[in-house]
C-alpha cells in the first residue's frame, strides 16, 4: 500500500522532535513510503538536511517541504509546497511570524493567513466544537486556499472523538479528509528522549507534565499496514493524492549573486580581470613570473566557467571598504591557493612560497561556490558588518545560523532536571567527572561520585544522556558569515531575529548553504589583527616609515627574529604562543617563513595521530634518508620531508598517485572532515588502494598513506591556512623582538584574544625588562600607555583594568582630570562617579600619588564625605556640624601601610594582577621552600632526576591524542614550567588535577636533545589554600 506522511516534525521543531531529517527520512524509506512532509514549527531548518541525506543515500522516497504552525492557540494547521511560488510563500509567511517576536518565537496574523494563495493547507482541528466551526467558516470563505483536515488517529483514548469531530466538519464543510499521523520520531524508542525534550521545553519534570506528554509512542513512522488499518481507505487516497501534487524540490531554488559591483559597460569577467590586473601591478612590481600568469589565466577562465565572478567582486569590494578605512584584514583557508585572491588583495600568500592547489579552492566537479575566510580586525569588524547591511539592504542580506547542538554538560543537566534530580546534585556531578579520561567514560565515573549506575533512574539519566548528545538545541548567529542574494533572501530562505539586536539569521547553518550553492561572505573577528594594527600605530607616530605587514614580510627571514622562536620566546605572539607549539619550537628549530608553515600545521591532532611528527623531524635534522616511491610522490612530499602534514598533500597523492581527479580528491577530503560522524572515507579505502596498486605502488605504501589518512581525519591542519596564519605569526614575532613595548601595550589593548591572560602578558613584559606602572588617577588613560621616562620606553597600564570601573566612568576621570593632574581625593569624588566606583579605584591604590595608601585614601574619602551614615539626616547631628568643623576631625591612627601582602592580595583583587611581585614570591618568606626547583634552576638539573616544582596554574592542554595526555602551565616568579601529565596520573589524582589553582608537582625532570625542558608528574599536591584569597585566572582546555 502506498503512503505518504505529510505532517512531521524533526528535532528542528527545537525540544519537541526527538529525530533528525536524516533518520526520518531513511525510516520513512525503509517502511515503504511513496513521500514524507518534514514540517517543523515555522521552520525548514530542517529540510536541507534530509534532501542531502535522500540524494546521497539514493532513496526511493519525495520528500515535501512544508511547515507546521499554531495561531491564537486555536489554530493548527501544516502547510505545504506544490511548486516554487508556494515555497516562496511559506518562507515569507515564517520570516513576517519570526521577525515579529524575539529570538525562537514567532507571532503569526490573521493577514498572513489572508495572503496564502499557492500552498496547501491541512487544518488540524482542536477538537473544540466553537473554535473548530469558527475556524472551518472563515476557511471556507478562502477561496485562494486549498484546505484539508487533517486526521490524527493516536491510540490514546481520544480517537472516537476526534473521529466524530472529522466526520462531522467534513460533512457540514465539504472538507476532504487526509491522514497524518503527526510524526515526532522515527522510532518508538525515542519516546523517552521526547518525553525528556518535551519536560525542558516545559521547565518541569517528566513525573509532573501529565496529560501533556505522549501518552504512548504512536507518533512515531508507523508501517504502511498499520496505517491501512488505523485510516479509512478514501483518507490514505486523499493522503496520496495531496502528496502528488507536491512536487517542488529544493534543487529548483535559483540563487543570483549580487549584480550591482559590476560598472556599466563591463562584463562580470571583463570587470574582474581588471580587477585582478590593477592588484598584479602591486603585487609583482617586478613583472609577472611567466608560470603565475598561466595559473592566473587557468584560474580565471574556471571563474568564468562556474560564473562565480559576482563572489570573488562582492569580496573584493568588501576587502577595499576595509583598506580605505585603515582596518586590518587578511584572508585565509582555501582562499590562500588562489592566486586571483592574492592579486586582489584578498590574501596575503604569495603563491611563490607555497604549493598552490587551485582544486582546493575551486573545481567543477564540486559544485559550490568557493570558501573565502576573511579575517578584521576584532574590534573593528562591527564597521564591515554595517558596511555589508547599509550596502545590501536588510532585505537582501542576512547572516548564517549555527545550530547549537547538545553537548555533555547541557545533556546531562536537562535530563537530569528532567528526571528530577536536584541542580546542585548535577553542578557537583559534572564538576567531578573528567571528560577527558579515554579510558574510564564518563558514566563509569558516576558510581564514585555517589550515584549507582544500576539504579533504575541513573541508568535513564545515562542512557538518555548519550541520545541527546548532538541533538539540535537552537539556533544561533554565525561567527561572521553572511548570505547576499539579488532579490529579497526570504524567497530563497525564511529569516529570523537574531539574540543581537539589530541582527537576523537565516534558518540554515553553513553545511545547509553549501549543499544548496548560495554564497556565503566569511566575515570572521581576529584579536591579532586588533594588537599588529595597534602596534602599527604606535611605531608609526615616531618614525617616518610607514611599519605594515607587507613592510615586515619584504624584509625577508630575520635571523635574530628566528633565534627568539627558536628559544619558544612566544608568549603573546600568534599561534605558536601555546605550550604545545613551544614545546615544538626547539624541536623543530624554524630558520624561515615556509618553515613556521609547517610548524603551525604540525602541532595538530592529525599528524600526530598519523604518526608524521616524529620522522619529521628525524629527517629534518639530517638522520635518516629521504626516499619517495616515485617522482609523483616526490613532488608532493618534498617540501616536508616524505611525510604528509597538509591537508592539500593528501588531495594532490589521491590525484597523482591514486588517479583521482581534483574533485574526488575534494570529496575525500571532505570524506575525512566527517568521518567519524558519518564514515564516508571508507567509501574511498578501496577505489584509493586499487588507484595506487594499479599504477605500480606497493599494497604497504597504499595501506599504509590510507591510515595515515585516517589520522588525519578530521583534524588535518590546510596548507593553505597554516601559510596564511604563519605571516601574522612572523609579523607578530618581529614585532615583539623589535617594539616590545609598542607590542605589549597592544596586545593589552586588544584583549580579550589570544592565549594569556593579562597577568601573565605583564609578566612576561616584565621578563623582557620592560617597566610597567600600575593603574594610576593621574598617570593612566582609559587604555594602556606606552610612556617614555629618561629616553626608556615603558608601560602605564590604563584605569579600564580596574575591576568594577565602567569604561564611561574611566573616560570621565581622563576628560576632567586637570592638566596637572587631581591633588586631592575629593577632586575625585566630585566628578560624582559612584561610591562603588570610587572604592575600586581605591582598591586598586589608583590614588597613591596624591594619598600615600590604599588605607589613606579610604580614609580621605570617608573624612570628605561629611556626615557619618550613621547620623545622615539626623538635625541633632546637623547642629552640632554647624558648630564644629567636620574636615578638621582627627583622623584615628592607621597604623603601618599595608603590607606587601596585603597590597599584593589587594592588587589581584582589583586588577586581576600585581605589577610589584608574583604571589609566589610571598610563599618564599612566609614557608621553607627550599626543596623546590623553581622555573630558572630545571635548566641546572640533571636529565631524569627527581624534582618537586611549585607554581600558579595557568593553563590545562588536551590535545585529541590517543594517549590521552594533558600539558600543565605552572608559573613561579621566575617563569613558566611545562608539566607533562599522563592519564593515569590524572585520573588516581582527578580532583586535584581538575581544581588545583596553586600546585606542587613531585616528578622528574626532562631535558630533550633540542634544550625542551618539562616535568612528568607523579604526585600532585593542591597548594591552593596558600594563596586563597588570590585569584590566579587559569586557561584550562582551550
Amino acid at each position: 500500500m502506498n503512503y505518504s506522511e505529510l505532517f512531521c516534525q524533526s528535532h528542528y521543531s527545537f525540544l519537541t522532535g526527538a529525530s533528525s531529517p536524516a533518520e526520518l527520512v531513511t525510516t520513512a524509506s525503509f517502511l515503504g513510503y511513496q513521500a514524507i512532509a518534514i514540517t517543523d514549527e515555522c521552520s525548514v531548518a530542517g529540510v536541507v538536511r534530509a534532501f542531502d541525506e535522500i540524494n546521497h543515500q539514493r532513496l526511493p522516497i519525495k520528500l515535501i517541504i512544508g511547515s507546521y504552525f499554531v495561531f491564537d492557540d486555536s489554530l493548527s494547521f501544516v502547510l505545504l509546497c506544490p511548486n516554487k511560488e508556494a515555497y516562496s510563500e511559506l518562507c515569507r509567511i515564517i520570516t513576517n511570524a519570526r521577525r515579529r517576536s524575539e529570538k525562537g518565537e514567532y507571532q503569526l496574523a490573521e493577514w498572513d493567513l489572508r495572503t496564502i494563495k499557492h500552498c496547501q493547507f491541512i487544518w488540524l482541528p482542536s477538537g473544540k466544537k466553537e473554535y473548530d466551526d469558527r475556524w472551518a467558516i472563515w476557511l471556507a470563505k478562502q477561496s485562494a486556499i486549498n484546505v484539508y483536515i487533517g486526521a490524527q488517529r493516536l491510540l490514546d483514548g481520544s480517537d472516537h472523538h476526534r473521529f466524530e469531530n472529522y466526520n462531522y466538519l467534513q460533512t457540514t464543510y465539504e472538507l476532504p479528509v487526509i491522514a497524518c499521523t503527526g510524526v515526532l520520531m522515527h522510532h518508538s524508542e525515542c519516546l523517552p528522549s521526547q518525553h525528556v525534550l518535551h519536560a525542558t521545553r516545559v521547565h518541569t519534570r517528566i513525573d509532573d507534565i501529565g496529560r501533556a506528554a505522549l501518552s504512548n509512542a504512536e507518533r512515531s513512522l508507523r508501517t504502511t499496514q498499520k496505517i491501512k488499518k488505523l485510516y479509512p481507505e478514501k483518507w490514505i487516497l486523499n493522503t496520496n493524492n495531496l502528496a502528488s501534487q507536491c512536487s517542488f524540490c529544493l534543487s529548483e531554488l535559483c540563487y543570483q549573486y549580487p549584480a550591482e559591483l559590476v560598472p556599466s559597460g563591463y562584463t562580470p569577467t571583463s570587470y574582474l580581470r581588471v580587477c585582478v590586473e590593477k592588484g598584479i601591478k602591486r603585487r609583482f612590481p617586478d613583472g609577472l613570473p611567466p608560470e603565475i600568469s598561466a595559473i592566473i589565466e587557468k584560474e580565471l577562465v574556471l571563474i568564468k566557467e562556474q560564473e562565480y565572478e559576482y563572489f570573488f567582486l562582492t569580496i573584493y569590494d568588501i576587502v577595499q571598504f576595509a583598506k580605505q578605512q585603515g582596518i586590518l584584514y587578511q584572508g585565509r583557508g582555501s582562499a590562500a591557493n588562489s592566486v586571483v585572491c592574492y592579486c586582489l588583495e584578498i590574501t596575503a600568500v604569495d603563491p611563490r612560497q607555497i604549493n598552490v592547489l587551485f582544486e582546493r579552492f575551486i573545481s567543477k566537479e564540486r559544485n559550490e561556490p568557493p570558501d573565502i575566510d576573511v579575517d578584521f580586525e576584532h574590534q573593528r569588524r562591527e564597521e564591515i558588518i554595517q558596511y555589508i547591511f547599509r550596502k545590501y539592504g536588510r532585505e537582501r542580506t542576512a547572516i548564517a545560523a549555527t545550530v547549537i547542538c547538545y553537548r555533555f554538560k547541557s545533556a546531562f543537566k536537562d535530563v537530569g532536571k528532567a528526571l528530577g534530580f536536584s541542580e546542585s546534585q548535577l553542578d557537583f556531578v559534572i564538576k567531578q567527572i573528567n571528560r577527558r579520561d579515554r579510558v574510564i567514560p564518563w558514566k563509569s565515573q558516576l558510581s564514585g561520585l555517589g550515584l549507582d549506575p544500576s539504579n533504575k533512574r541513573v541508568s535513564l539519566l545515562i542512557n538518555l544522556t548519550e541520545q541527546l548528545l548532538g541533538t539540535p538545541r537552537h539556533l544561533s548567529q554565525h561567527v561572521g558569515g553572511f548570505v547576499i542574494s539579488a532579490g529579497p533572501l526570504y524567497e530563497l530562505v525564511p529569516v529570523e531575529n537574531a539574540a543581537m539586536p539589530e541582527r537576523t539569521i537565516i534558518q540554515w547553518d553553513k553545511d545547509d548553504i553549501e549543499a544548496l550553492g548560495l554564497l556565503k561572505v566569511d566575515v570572521l573577528a581576529l584579536g591579532m589583527l586588533s594588537a599588529i594594527r595597534r602596534t602599527f600605530e604606535l611605531i608609526n607616530k615616531q618614525f617616518p616609515v610607514e611599519v605594515s605587514i607587507p613592510f615586515i614580510t619584504k624584509l625577508g627571514d630575520d635571523k635574530q627574529v628566528f633565534d627568539m622562536i627558536c628559544q619558544a620566546d612566544t608568549v603573546g605572539v600568534f599561534q605558536i604562543e601555546s605550550r604545545a607549539q613551544m614545546s615544538m619550537l626547539p624541536r623543530l628549530k624554524p630558520r624561515k617563513y615556509y618553515d613556521l608553515v609547517v610548524q603551525i600545521a604540525i602541532v595538530r591532532p592529525g599528524p600526530i595521530q598519523g604518526d608524521m611528527v616524529h620522522p619529521y623531524l628525524i629527517r629534518r635534522h639530517g638522520n635518516e634518508v629521504v626516499s619517495y616511491p616515485s617522482k609523483d610522490v616526490e613532488k608532493v612530499l618534498s617540501r616536508t620531508m616524505g611525510v604528509p602534514i597538509f591537508q592539500e598533500q593528501v588531495i594532490q597523492l589521491a590525484m597523482v598517485a591514486a588517479g583521482f581527479s581534483g574533485g574526488e580528491a575534494d570529496q575525500l577530503r571532505r570524506a575525512m572532515a566527517s568521518w567519524k560522524k558519518d564514515g564516508r572515507i571508507f567509501e574511498f579505502r578501496d577505489k584509493l588502494i586499487k588507484g595506487m596498486t594499479d599504477k605500480g605502488y606497493d599494497s604497504g605504501f597504499a595501506h599504509n598513506l590510507f591510515e595515515q589518512i585516517k589520522g588525519f581525519a578530521g583534524y588535518g591542519f590546510p596548507e593553505s591556512h597554516s601559510a596564511s596564519f604563519a605571516v601574522l605569526a612572523y609579523v607578530s614575532c618581529w614585532l615583539k623582538f623589535y617594539f616590545p613595548v609598542e607590542f605589549y601595550t597592544a596586545l593589552l589593548n586588544s584583549w580579550p584574544m589570544g592565549f594569556y591572560t593579562p597577568s601573565q602578558l605583564v609578566q612576561d613584559a616584565k621578563r623582557h625588562g620592560i617597566t610597567v606602572y600600575p593603574p594610576c588617577i593621574n598617570n593612566s588613560a582609559v587604555e594602556h600607555l606606552m610612556v617614555v621616562e629618561n629616553g626608556q620606553k615603558q608601560l602605564q597600564l590604563g584605569l579600564i583594568l580596574v575591576k568594577g570601573l565602567s569604561k564611561e566612568s574611566a573616560e570621565i576621570v581622563v576628560q576632567q582630570r586637570p592638566k596637572k593632574g587631581f591633588s586631592t581625593v575629593n577632586q575625585v569624588r566630585q566628578l560624582n562617579l559612584r561610591s562603588n566606583e570610587l572604592e575600586a579605584l581605591a582598591s586598586a591604590d589608583a590614588f597613591r600619588l596624591i594619598s600615600g595608601n590604599r588605607y589613606e585614601t579610604r580614609w580621605q574619602m570617608m573624612d570628605s564625605q561629611g556626615s557619618l551614615p550613621l547620623f545622615d539626616g539626623d538635625t541633632c547631628y546637623q547642629e552640632i556640624d554647624s558648630v564644629y568643623d567636620n574636615s578638621k576631625v582627627e583622623k584615628p591612627l592607621l597604623g603601618h601601610a599595608p603590607s606587601e601582602a596585603q597590597n599584593l592580595l589587594e592588587d589581584y583583587a582589583s586588577t586581576g594582577l600585581s605589577v610589584s611581585r608574583h604571589p609566589i614570591s610571598l610563599l618564599r618568606q612566609a614557608k621553607d621552600l627550599s626543596r623546590i626547583s623553581w622555573a630558572n634552576a630545571l635548566a641546572g638539573k640533571h636529565n631524569r632526576s627527581v624534582v618537586s616544582i611549585l607554581g600558579a596554574v595557568t593553563g590545562r592542554q588536551a590535545p585529541g591524542t590517543a594517549s590521552g595526555v594533558t600539558f600543565l602551565t605552572l608559573e613561579d616568579d621566575t617563569g613558566n614550567i611545562n608539566v607533562v601529565v599522563w592519564q593515569a596520573t590524572a585520573r588516581a589524582q582527578q580532583q586535584v588535577f581538575l581544581k588545583a589553582k596553586l600546585l606542587q608537582v613531585n616528578g622528574i625532570v626532562e631535558h630533550s636533545k633540542e634544550g625542551v625542558i618539562h616535568v612528568i608528574a607523579g604526585k600532585l599536591i593542591d597548594r591552593t589554600p596558600w594563596l586563597e584569597t588570590i585569584a590566579i585566572p587559569s586557561r584550562d582546555f582551550h
